[in-house]
């Protein structure tokens, strides 16, 4: 287990419901997909997921997620990214992004 933090530096996380609209290649990486959320009233966002091996693009698409939205924007490889999907990980071998159990709408705040 990581070391724990106090509650208040959990609630600085964002973390919102997403639809994923489109899914594209990343021309610089194999393991990385290009997303474009819709968050509703947030707008739309480009995420940089490494969910390649794990999924087909058509798996992905018109899926919620949940996703952390107020990270600082990084580069990946050359393309910005503008949060972070969650996803539990079991090493390299399983990767299942996290989703609301039910419909909800886009940009719903979890907590």
């Amino acid at each position: 287990m990581s070391e724990k933090i106090p509650y208040s530096d959990f609630e600085k996380l964002d973390l919102r419901v997403g639809k994923i609209i489109s899914v594209g290649e990343h021309s610089n990486a194999d393991k990385l997909y290009v997303l474009e959320v819709d968050f509703g009233e947030l707008g739309k966002r480009t995420i940089v997921a490494g969910l390649k091996k794990h999924y087909e693009k058509k798996d992905l698409i018109e899926k919620k997620a949940v996703f952390a939205v107020n990270l600082e924007p990084v580069k990946l490889r050359g393309v910005e990214s503008n949060g972070m999907i969650l996803a539990a990980v079991n090493g390299e071998e399983k990767v299942i992004y996290i989703a609301p159990e039910g419909d909800i709408e886009e940009g719903a705040k979890i907590r």
